[in-house]
């Protein structure tokens, strides 16, 4: 198309006269995310402003003119945080769960939500390897020891990989890698799934079953299921029974899929021997001391946030962070496709929106 010069000074005025898209990112701590997010979309007009701390129903007021938000997991996006947030049309968050976030509430405000659906399969499963290679072969209370100058072998034997049974529940883009890595250390495989992907089977010696044959027959259970009600409590006060004695329990994906109670229960009595977590189901609450003395707190949640606070105390229990998902590639990744997911909705395209 020809352009003339006075066209031209016209168009640009237009553009120059747009009214700025306003982004607002939360738990933005490091520095080079902010350059990172800086070089990618300061050049192309959006105005940023970055927060390392969390949105909250407290300060939501300060960013009313956001018309998109980019927040994490810590986040909680209810009602009366979007509610504040008047001139919203957007809201990234750089996680693959979204549970955080009220999807209702946005679609009714006319808010669009996207996710970042891959960007760590294989980093996850390889933290589940290894908080299933340090419970096996007790590599911290080895290292415990010897840095406190003791040399002794007693009580660190472990047990071999290779012929047990690993469950994994939840076959999908990081549960499949923990099955390509069971393979290799030529482990027994077994998985739970409600939408099974047959072509795993003839792919590896891998047998589809059903949760209750999965827990009492697995040596080794791996969780990498989406939270949700229908998967809120899978592992549970009712079924914990079921899980094969001595067997050992991973959780990387959502606290909320294990009921806290029924965990204890079960290395209180030795049905589990040991546990490696990644993430609680209150792990929001202890986080903060003050979440645990404050008034409005609901019994339930505060008996859990209690509870989770006793599984840190327990030597046959191993609690990272909720660090999974950090890698160097990983968290480069999920940058990316913020700024992918962004761009594709000023351009009115759908891209990783799961509402809206």
């Amino acid at each position: 198309m020809y352009w003339s010069g006075n066209s031209k000074i016209e168009l640009e005025i237009k553009l120059l006269a747009m009214p700025k898209i306003k982004i607002s990112f939360f738990e933005m701590k490091e520095r080079w995310q902010r350059e990172f997010f800086e070089k990618q979309l300061s050049p192309a007009g959006y105005v940023l402003q970055f927060n390392p701390g969390k949105l909250t129903v407290g300060n939501a007021g300060k960013y009313k003119a956001s018309d998109a938000i980019v927040v994490f997991i810590h986040c909680k996006l209810d009602k009366k945080v979007l509610e504040k947030l008047t001139r919203l049309k957007l809201v990234a968050t750089q996680s693959t769960g979204f549970d955080h976030i009220d999807l209702v509430a946005a679609k009714s405000r006319g808010v669009t939500v996207c996710n970042v659906p891959v960007y760590g399969e294989n980093t996850v499963a390889e933290h589940s390897f290894a908080l299933i290679l340090s419970l096996s072969r007790k590599i911290v209370e080895s290292a415990n020891r010897t840095r406190a100058g003791k040399f002794g072998l007693e009580g660190l034997r472990g047990f071999d990989l290779k012929d047990k049974v690993i469950g994994v529940i939840g076959a999908g883009h990081i549960g499949r890698h923990v099955i390509r890595m069971a393979h290799g250390f030529e482990m027994k495989m077994l998985a739970y799934d409600p939408y099974p992907d047959k072509s795993l089977e003839s792919h590896y010696p891998l047998k589809y079953v059903s949760l209750e044959k999965l827990l009492a027959t697995s040596d080794v259970i791996s969780l990498h299921a989406p939270y949700g009600q229908r998967t809120h409590h899978l592992i549970n006060t009712k079924n914990i029974h079921l899980v094969k004695k001595g067997a050992i329990l991973i959780n990387t994906a959502r606290g909320g899929l294990v009921e806290t109670a029924a965990l204890l229960a079960a290395l209180k009595s030795g049905r589990l021997a040991a546990v490696g977590l990644d993430v609680l189901e209150e792990e929001g609450l202890i986080s903060e001391d003050s979440g645990l003395v404050a008034g409005y707190l609901e019994r339930e949640k505060l008996a859990t946030a209690l509870a989770d606070h006793r599984l840190l105390t327990m030597k046959n229990v191993l609690v990272t962070p909720h660090n999974a998902f950090n890698s160097r590639e990983a968290v480069l990744r999920i940058a990316a496709t913020t700024v992918e997911n962004i761009e594709a909705w000023k351009k009115g395209r759908s891209v990783n929106v799961v509402s809206g």
